[in-house]
């Protein structure tokens, strides 16, 4: 049993300031209604909950990459043995060494 108190949950909750709106359809409305109530959750806990899931997951899918085996061994290679630079390469370090020093 805990001895926090509804005071005390309050307080560990993020301050909810920001406001979003949508427009839905009478059938998302209902969708959404119904799967909230399967839950046991409000429609406004249940949206809020799912669009951060949703959110979080779009952004570790634009900002992971995920490599076979092959690829793997192939990219650690290329890291601990890297090719030597080529022409244009070397041109433009030297450029670059040329404009601003060492």
């Amino acid at each position: 049993m805990s001895d926090a108190t509804p005071h005390d949950e309050r307080r560990r909750r993020p301050l909810l300031k920001e406001r979003l709106e949508t427009r839905v359809s009478a059938e998302e409305k209902a969708l959404l209604q119904r799967a909230a109530n399967l839950e046991n959750r409000s429609v406004t806990d249940f949206i809020r909950s799912s669009a951060h899931t949703a959110a979080t997951e779009t952004i570790r899918r634009h900002e992971t990459m995920t490599l076979s085996a092959n690829e793997s061994a192939a990219f650690i290679e290329a890291l601990m043995n890297p090719p030597a630079p080529g022409t244009r390469l070397r041109a433009a370090g030297q450029a670059h060494r040329e404009l601003f020093g060492k």
